[in-house]
């Protein structure tokens, strides 16, 4: 699925479309191998519930799944944040941006029915992408996954004015594969989706640094470095978040800890030797500005001028 959504949301579901034939896949291949580690059924029956209003499904979902998330905010809060007036609908890069915008953070997961139901099963609702019509007269519809029954073979959503819709899997899958299966969570920075990738994780995190709060991108890069601890760009993302914080001792052991592990690395050293300067610690901000300075490289000129800014400071302070 292209990132955009052409047409509007989905009022009600279309009988037509959950008549659909043929082959669900996915469906077929996970009844087939099941889910090994994974409860049989799970609801995450808290989930809060916004009814949608007319070609408003956008709104209304991410109001929910990120009200499960712990932040308080309504669908009329994020329509002028998500909704298109022009396309009757809200667009996926739109739906990313506003999680992030309000403190959550925005991934999507693997487009896997199986990775879905892992999402669920630890306890994340998913937002999908659904078309509940035709592919040449499409009715694009986000719903909110909270739940999902192996024996019974359903799939448990938040949809449209419905709080709690029981959909065969096959019949999902059919609706979710038009938009290339995609789905999105919208978590608290102290989680991390479970089905996820180190370059996915990354790639989302360094998105979510730029709109979020500095104390929010700093808890997510700490939980994030707990699964990928040796990650520079997360190394690094901590050091800026904790000195975006004030948090200049965080800054400073992130920063070390990333300069220790990539010794090659000049922006390590050089953001080091900034923070340790800033803390009057100029013996060993020279030095560490020093290493940066011999490193050829992108980084050569602005370590130089970290390193005259160093000198300039400790004559300032008589050191």
């Amino acid at each position: 699925m292209r990132a955009e959504v052409r047409r509007l949301c989905a009022w009600v579901f279309c009988a037509f479309a959950l008549m659909l034939a043929g082959c669900a896949t996915q469906t077929h291949l996970l009844q087939q191998q099941g889910l090994p580690g994974l409860p049989r059924q799970v609801e995450l029956a808290s989930t809060p519930f916004h009814p949608q209003e007319r070609f408003q499904c956008g709104p209304a979902t991410l109001a929910m799944a990120l009200n499960a998330a712990g932040i308080a905010i309504t669908p009329d809060t994020l329509v002028p944040q998500v909704f298109v007036p022009q396309r009757e609908g809200s667009l996926q890069p739109e739906m990313m941006a506003a999680g992030r915008r309000n403190g959550a953070l925005s991934m999507t997961i693997p487009p896997r029915l199986d990775a879905l139901l892992a999402e669920v099963a630890a306890g994340h609702p998913v937002i999908v992408l659904q078309n509940l019509s035709l592919p040449a007269a499409p009715l694009w519809h986000y719903a909110l996954v909270i739940g999902y029954d192996l024996d019974a073979g359903d799939l448990v959503l938040r949809s449209g004015t419905t709080e709690r819709l029981s959909l065969p899997l096959s019949t999902f899958e059919h609706t979710w594969s038009r938009s290339g299966y995609w789905a999105m969570v919208a978590l608290s920075p102290q989680r991390l989706p479970v089905t996820v990738n180190q370059a996915q994780a990354v790639e989302a995190l360094v998105a979510y640094e730029k709109a979020a709060p500095p104390a929010r991108a700093l808890a997510a890069y700490e939980q994030a470095l707990q699964r990928w601890p040796h990650d520079l760009t997360l190394q690094m993302g901590r050091g800026n978040a904790a000195y975006r914080a004030g948090d200049l001792r965080g800054a400073e052991s992130a920063f070390r800890r990333a300069a220790e592990e990539h010794p090659g690395n000049a922006a390590a050293l050089n953001n080091l030797a900034t923070v340790l300067a800033e803390l009057g610690e100029y013996e060993q901000a020279t030095e560490a500005a020093e290493k940066a300075a011999a490193l050829d490289g992108q980084w050569r000129e602005a370590a130089l001028a970290t390193l005259q800014a160093i000198r300039a400071a400790r004559q300032r302070a008589g050191r």
